[in-house]
């Protein structure tokens, strides 16, 4: 005979993971930092520059727009730079975080979970140009690109420190629900919502939980992993939505005995955090400056680029590579075997290294087919050897240095071997900001005028120049010249 079960229905408080979240959203003035400002201007630039490169690319292309024929809302909804679609805010987020996402060239975080916190520019783009031009129609004013860099940080805070001592990827979960959980803190606080509706909306995100990592794994790596991190941006602004509406919370979406995020999705372990919100993410954000490659390997194709001179000309002559790489590294993009994809191939270590070394360089194009049927490169591949350092792994969670090391070395089959090439931190690192900005706005200038008329790039360009006049630049004035 059973026993009956009691459950105690008394209503908790919402788990305190959450209360810091929407308390940190609402409350910390993140333009206290000069340094978060202008990075996240940096950031901006480089994530529309991403963006727009996308575009060139049927695969991403024919995913854009409205979901079904005809659904768009002209003259009022949210605009979608480099085209002339103008969408519901949710689905133009859908659009713009596709499209940054797309070739795998927008920012990156590295902790004990990664992402790329420009992500959320999705839902804060999108939702910045809806709320101006309804607040224009009201004869008030559009919102600022300040406020578009003050939501990019907060949205960067929150998805940077949470993955900082929380490991989901080991649980086997997407770090898009990081997103998702960033769009829907920083979308409430921009829609207004009470700290009571901005807790509601978050236990949302939190019961969610999260996509699984299946489709950016081998055998299965596919393009999902490119409109991933637009869907949970666009399901962060859907959900801020509902809470602007009055739906109901969730309390302890996260610590429910049993049925919470914790017990359910992150195999029975609390989550874990060692600092509080401000401006630490943007401060030392990581930027894909000289390559359209997973991070984890920035530095491997750095230094492949840096032996090209000394080994092109001696292909046949060479034994083995020998390749030394993070923990991270080694255990998300050590490929062998076929790659039958562009997004089973930016995401394999050896195959980014063999196209440095036969090219001295890599570009988005270099993950067609059209360059991987060249049987050079996998005829490199079967010489690699991939290995952890261990050196690397720890530099690579140390908060001061939060370095990202490869190294390669080539053995010739006449005994001789080149230099070990050691390369610590990529372009984009903070350590490196003065050697790579100047990249960066070259990059953001060659797409951009790649997809902008002429005298539109110009003023965009001059703009973009100044941190006084970015932040005083209206929403609107930015996506008329950002469309089309």
């Amino acid at each position: 005979m059973s026993q009956a079960i009691t459950l105690d229905t008394t209503r908790p408080d919402f788990d305190k993971v959450i209360q810091d979240i929407v308390d940190y959203v609402l409350t910390y003035d993140v333009t206290t930092s000069d340094e978060a400002m202008k990075t996240a201007r940096y950031d901006f630039m480089d994530t529309i520059g991403c963006g727009l490169l996308a575009l060139n690319y049927p695969a991403c292309t024919k995913m854009l727009g409205p979901i079904v024929p005809g659904a768009t809302m002209q003259g009022t909804g949210s605009r979608v730079p480099g085209t002339s679609y103008e969408l519901d805010p949710v689905r133009a987020a859908w659009n713009i975080g596709a499209m940054v996402r797309w070739l795998d060239y927008n920012d990156t975080w590295l902790a004990a979970e990664w992402g790329h916190p420009s992500d959320n520019l999705g839902a804060i783009l999108s939702l910045a140009d809806y709320l101006s031009r309804q607040r224009m129609a009201e004869g008030k004013d559009s919102l600022t690109m300040k406020d578009v860099i003050t939501a990019m940080i907060k949205a960067h805070e929150v998805q940077g420190v949470i993955a900082l001592e929380n490991c989901f990827n080991r649980a086997g979960l997407d770090h898009v629900m990081l997103v998702r959980i960033a769009s829907t803190a920083i979308s409430a606080q921009m829609l207004g919502c009470n700290r009571d509706d901005c807790l509601n909306a978050v236990s949302h995100a939190w019961l969610d939980g999260s996509a699984l990592r299946t489709y950016r794994h081998a055998p299965n790596t596919g393009s999902r992993k490119s409109w991933a991190a637009g869907d949970a941006s666009s399901r962060g602004l859907f959900l801020a939505f509902m809470a602007q509406r009055g739906e109901m919370g969730y309390p302890s979406a996260i610590t429910a005995k049993g049925w919470g995020f914790q017990d359910v999705s992150f195999r029975e372990k609390e989550l874990v955090f060692k600092q509080g919100y401000g401006t630490y993410t943007m401060e030392n954000i990581l930027f894909k400056i000289s390559f359209p490659a997973e991070f984890h390997a920035q530095t491997a194709v750095e230094a492949a680029i840096t032996l090209h001179p000394e080994i092109v000309h001696r292909l046949n002559e060479i034994k083995s590579i020998n390749i030394k790489t993070q923990e991270s590294g080694d255990r998300i993009i050590n490929k062998v075997g076929p790659l039958d994809n562009p997004a089973d191939r930016d995401h394999c270590l050896q195959y980014m290294i063999a196209v440095g070394l036969l090219k001295g360089n890599l570009t988005a194009e270099d993950y067609e087919d059209n360059v991987a049927n060249d049987p050079r490169i996998d005829a490199l591949r079967d010489k690699m050897e991939v290995s952890e350092d261990p050196r690397f792994t720890k530099e690579y969670l140390e908060a001061d240095k939060r370095a990202i090391g490869n190294s390669i070395q080539v053995f010739f089959n006449d005994g001789t071997s080149t230099d070990n090439v050691v390369v610590d931190y990529p372009v984009g690192h903070r350590r490196r900001r003065e050697e790579g900005i100047p990249l960066l706005k070259e990059k953001f200038e060659r797409y951009l005028r790649g997809k902008v008329s002429q005298k539109k790039s110009d003023q965009i360009l001059e703009i973009c120049a100044d941190q006084a006049t970015f932040e005083r630049t209206t929403v609107n004035q930015m996506m008329e010249l950002l469309s089309q």
